[in-house]
């Protein structure tokens, strides 16, 4: 199983693919913490939870698209011609499925690792400032459910009709558009600009709704259950 995850993980991150997809990130991430998160989100700090989350929210559109865009690696025609070699191997199908959705997994996470790092860098850098324990909060809300949404609900939809994938890369697109109520304000990120005028104070204290909280973490488990889904469907 090492030697097959070590496969996946080589044909998701060592290509021509990935290493545009991280320079992209990376050059439109410090687009916006030197034009926009250096001004602070409603007079906030640049180095904020509020600012801080409001740069992670920006950037998640392209980590959803990036998520997805691994596992057109998985979910294409080809690749399920090559699934009927697979199958005929020792390696159950859920088992195969699994260490595939952990490679996926492991290069999203890499690609949101890259984005944190930039702005953790963009604040030494800039303000000499490395209380980083202090946004770690807003960092595993804003970024951990919708990507693991993302991963589940991709992979459902990739084995439908690996077309699907695509049209699924606008819907974080969307959401940036719409007027969503604040329970759901992570999903887009206006949160962390209404909430901090909402309670009325310079600067205050990093402080989320429990509805907020609450439906962020209805969404990773959305994902999850989505996800078991997918798997148990490979093991029959």
């Amino acid at each position: 199983m090492c030697k097959i995850f070590g496969y996946e993980c080589k044909r998701l991150l060592c290509n021509k693919f990935f290493i545009g997809l991280l320079a992209a990130l990376l050059f439109y991430g410090w687009q916006v913490l030197d034009r926009v998160t250096i001004l602070g989100v409603s007079h906030t700090a640049p180095f904020s939870p509020w600012s801080f989350g409001d740069y992670l929210a920006r950037m998640l559109p392209l980590l959803w698209i990036g998520t997805l865009f691994f596992l057109t690696f998985f979910t294409s025609k080809a690749e399920r011609r090559r699934e009927i070699l697979t199958s005929a191997t020792p390696v159950s199908p859920s088992a195969y499925g699994l260490v595939r959705c952990c490679a996926a997994l492991l290069g999203t996470a890499l690609l949101a690792l890259a984005v944190i790092l930039l702005a953790l860098a963009f604040y030494g850098q800039m303000f000499h400032w490395y209380n980083w324990s202090s946004l770690l909060l807003p960092m595993v809300l804003t970024l951990a459910p919708p990507l693991i949404f993302a991963l589940g609900s991709g992979w459902l939809l990739g084995h439908l009709r690996p077309w699907l994938i695509f049209l699924w890369m606008l819907f974080p697109v969307l959401l940036m558009v719409l007027p969503l109520p604040e329970f759901l304000g992570l999903l887009n990120g206006s949160i962390f600009v209404d909430r901090p005028l909402a309670l009325g104070a310079v600067d205050p204290a990093f402080s989320l709704p429990a509805g907020t909280a609450a439906a962020q973490w209805m969404v990773c488990l959305a994902g999850i259950a989505l996800l078991a889904s997918c798997l148990k469907k490979r093991k029959h």
